[in-house]
């Protein structure tokens, strides 16, 4: 294999070129060593759903530990002619030392909060960003939108089939990795089960039915090679008027006999749901009540709900283009903002960006994020996002308010406040403890139910509430009236 056209592991100079030429204006200034914090957040929930899942910090982890620029690397940016040459022995010999903060896959995020935080360095800190918003943007929009489609699909589970439809290598492989936690039960992208262990599945295409010289001869020589798992895919030709006599008649006489029961069918084109009630009942009625039904053919969460709703047959699920690609809402809008500055003796210096888009306005200074339980249901509240060296004492009754609507208020009481994000990296090194694709996985499902189940509807969700503390609050509003008046 050309080396030149193999996939890079390390990926250093997968940046925006303004952030290399901000670091070398950074270093000819004499900024280099000035402390700084940046936030990553999002303004806008995919689908106008009423929450987002956090997925992606495992690629970001990895990113981190290997940067470093090559000597290709500083004889590329040496060829631009535009950088000082004492910034490229700075980046030749360049170590990542920043601390960063995230919140932990699997977690249920919302608009306005800092999901990740990086402090350290100027030039460091800024130039990560471009990774930092690739990895996390993508994988979370892949993640939340596994979510709503596994969750349309009321406990049945849905395999992740998108790689032929996904945008290049990663798309599939990072997007199957996300569409896992977010709730999928394995994937068609083999690599991922080598990879992450992520369970492989698949059936057969319609390719194989068509190589043969019937369709029941090649659903024979499919349950000869495998009569412990045969599932069969009936639509090449007519569902009901050749491919389910002929699966029936296959699983009589190459599967029975073998000492198993049929797996399943699989059904991917027509309506779907008027084919899986007939297929349901003539299934029943030929002894094999235990033989599922898989469904496919770009199916998202209204598709699949509306199919249920209809009373439609299905046990399980196989879905592709719309998911890998979140089709119907193909942008996760996270962005990456300066928040504050150290003065040189150990104090933040807030700062924020303000626009006549309201939106827009960022939040200064180094937070935290605590989320609010119910003590009695276990059910999320309220997020509080507040100053780093706030507490808040959930002995006691706490008002919260919204920040834009300040009269909007409610006393939350008998609750835990829990803060939801993790320092990953500490001086350049990573702290963050090791976990599993599964255990993520698990507790992405955990945090989910933590929910409301307004707060889980596709249409008109229940707005969660994310809020700011008093002194935030009033920092922040202290710093718009000092720059728009």
């Amino acid at each position: 294999m050309d080396k030149k056209n193999a996939l890079k592991t390390n990926l250093t100079m997968l940046t925006d070129f303004y952030e290399i030429t901000m670091a070398n204006g950074y270093f000819t200034n004499g900024l280099q060593n000035t402390v700084v914090y940046f936030d990553m957040f999002f303004r806008e929930l995919p689908d106008n759903g009423g929450f987002a899942i956090m997925a992606g910090v495992q690629q970001l982890i990895e990113y981190l530990e290997n940067l470093n620029f090559t000597g290709d690397d500083i004889g590329y940016l040496r060829s631009c002619k535009i950088f000082n040459e004492d910034f490229l022995q700075y980046l030749a010999h360049f170590h990542f030392a920043c601390d960063v903060w995230t919140v932990p896959e699997g977690m249920p995020i919302f608009p306005g909060e800092p999901i990740i935080t990086v402090r350290g360095p100027v030039i460091q800190a800024q130039f990560v960003e471009t990774m930092i918003l690739l990895t996390v943007n993508h994988q979370s929009l892949i993640a939340t939108k596994a979510n709503r489609i596994c969750r349309a699909a009321a406990g049945r589970p849905v395999m992740e089939f998108g790689s032929r439809r996904a945008q290049g290598p990663d798309g599939a492989v990072l997007g199957a990795r996300a569409a896992y936690i977010g709730g999928c039960c394995g994937t068609a992208c083999t690599i991922c089960g080598v990879d992450y262990g992520i369970p492989a599945l698949g059936t057969m295409a319609h390719s194989w039915v068509q190589l043969f010289d019937s369709e029941l001869d090649a659903f024979r020589a499919y349950a000869r090679e495998y009569p412990q798992s045969c599932t069969l895919l009936i639509d090449t030709y007519n569902v009901l008027k050749s491919g389910l006599p002929n699966a029936i008649r296959t699983f009589k006489e190459e599967v029975l006999p073998r000492g198993y029961r049929p797996a399943g069918i699989r059904i991917d084109s027509g309506d779907i749901t008027y084919l899986s009630r007939k297929a349901r009942k003539i299934l029943d009625d030929a002894g094999f009540p235990d033989c599922k039904i898989c469904a496919s053919n770009s199916l998202d969460e209204y598709i699949i709900r509306d199919m249920l709703v209809q009373g439609a047959c299905v046990d399980s699920f196989g879905v592709g283009e719309r998911m890998i690609t979140s089709s119907s809402h193909p942008i996760f809008g996270g962005v990456y903002k300066l928040s504050g500055v150290e003065d040189g003796e150990g104090n933040i210096v807030p700062k924020i960006k303000i626009s006549e888009n309201v939106t827009k306005i960022t939040t200064p200074g180094f937070k935290k994020i605590l989320r609010l339980y119910d003590r009695e249901t276990g059910k999320a509240i309220a997020d509080v996002i507040t100053l780093h060296d706030e507490t808040i004492d959930d002995s006691r009754p706490y008002e919260i308010f919204d920040p834009d609507y300040v009269w909007k208020r409610k006393t939350v009481k008998n609750f835990r406040a829990v803060e939801i994000r993790r320092q990953i990296f500490r001086n350049g090194h990573c702290i963050a403890p090791q976990r599993t694709i599964q255990e993520i996985r698990n507790d992405c499902r955990r945090q989910v139910d933590t929910l409301w189940d307004e707060v889980k509807r596709f249409e008109n969700p229940h707005r969660y509430y994310v809020d700011l503390s008093r002194k935030l609050w009033d920092m922040k509003n202290r710093l718009i009236s000092k720059y728009s008046g």
